[in-house]
């Protein structure tokens, strides 16, 4: 012990190095360069077991009031090492250093002063090269967003184009035949010496073939509104409450400011409420609808509501695969738009459509 006390003495224990122990598995120190503790058993706490039987590295600042640490100045605070060892024949032993904290934080210290600089260099060529990236990630997410925009209105205007031609193909052509036909069943039916029977029949058909040219020219308004966007998006909801109040179902329409949205959000609300209220008209039963149409900051929003018979809404992918496809193209179109379409029920309790939609 006195060959290695020679050696932890010359070239172990330095100013930032005070204190050298060697502990066996069984907690007794074997050599210390306090000779007061050698020969001394002490517990060993389970970091040191860990030590030993992992071979790891632990430290901690020591606690002075342990008994073995009796020997050292209480207002000195130390930091700990301990290691595992081998002596020759391989038995394990606990190797355990004490540093000066003040040196240790000293020379953290430095460290950092001495890294800080490259660092903050590093961090800050990282910065540069970064920021024309995210620019550039920006600028592509904008131009695929005012791309996406341009696609969604040429949709709704390919739609808008489409229903106008079908519109005027219907009135130019079948709307007129009929008319001409109920002309010519109303002359016949002038004819002097027709019999009662024949009369009858021609004036029943002729007022069906009228009643028929009412109900393509209100099928006409709701493929192509005409007053969509030449008087306006409140014009064109108060005119869908009145179709839906001839056919008895009382509605009430609250559109604030509805004028002032833009192209593809009108196009939408207008297509999200006649798409409503023909279902309300034509499954619900109901005796009232409110059509209420409001503004955020950044989106519209829809809801068309009724107090008719309901449904169990888990059947919406049910009525789907039965060809009712009008809910499913329009949340088509609120997606595509960045929005969306909701459509909630119960038995007995109505049904709300609700659609959001951004405002660009």
């Amino acid at each position: 012990m006195l060959a290695i006390d020679d050696l932890v003495r010359r070239f172990v224990i330095s100013d930032d190095l005070v204190r050298v122990k060697l502990w066996r598995a069984d907690g007794r120190i074997m050599y210390a360069n306090d000779p007061r503790l050698m020969g001394e058993t002490f517990p060993i706490d389970d970091d040191e077991i860990a030590v030993l039987e992992t071979g790891s590295v632990a430290a901690g600042v020591s606690d002075l009031s342990g008994a073995e640490n009796r020997y050292e100045l209480a207002n000195r605070k130390l930091l700990e090492v301990y290691v595992r060892v081998q002596q020759p024949d391989g038995t394990a032993l606990l190797f355990e250093t004490y540093y000066r904290f003040d040196l240790v934080s000293r020379n953290g210290s430095r460290l950092m002063r001495d890294f800080a600089p490259v660092s903050l260099g590093a961090l800050a060529a990282l910065q540069l090269v970064q920021i024309p990236l995210a620019w550039s990630l920006a600028r592509r997410l904008r131009e695929r967003q005012r791309e996406r925009e341009r696609l969604l209105e040429s949709a709704l205007d390919a739609s808008s184009a489409e229903r106008r031609r079908i519109a005027s193909d219907l009135h130019d052509g079948v709307v007129q035949d009929l008319a001409g036909v109920a002309l010519i069943l109303s002359g016949a039916a002038l004819q002097p010496g027709m019999p009662p029977s024949a009369l009858t029949a021609l004036e029943n058909s002729a007022s069906e073939v009228r009643d028929t040219i009412g109900s393509l020219r209100t099928l006409l308004v709701e493929i192509y509104p005409p007053n969509l966007f030449e008087e306006g998006l409140e014009s064109a909801l108060d005119d869908l409450g009145s179709r839906a109040g001839s056919r008895g179902v009382n509605v009430e329409v609250t559109a604030p400011d509805a004028n002032q949205l833009p192209k593809t959000p009108t196009a939408l609300v207008y297509r999200a409420a006649q798409e409503g209220l023909r279902n309300v008209v034509s499954h619900s039963r109901a005796k009232n609808a409110w059509v209420t149409l409001a503004q955020t900051s950044t989106s519209a929003v829809l809801e068309v509501r009724d107090n008719g018979v309901g449904f169990d809404d888990s059947r919406l992918d049910t009525a789907f695969a039965e060809g009712h496809l009008g809910i499913r193209a329009l949340s088509g179109l609120a997606s595509d738009a960045g929005g969306t379409l909701k459509v909630s029920s119960m038995p007995a309790g109505g049904t709300c459509l609700r659609l959001e939609v951004p405002l660009r």
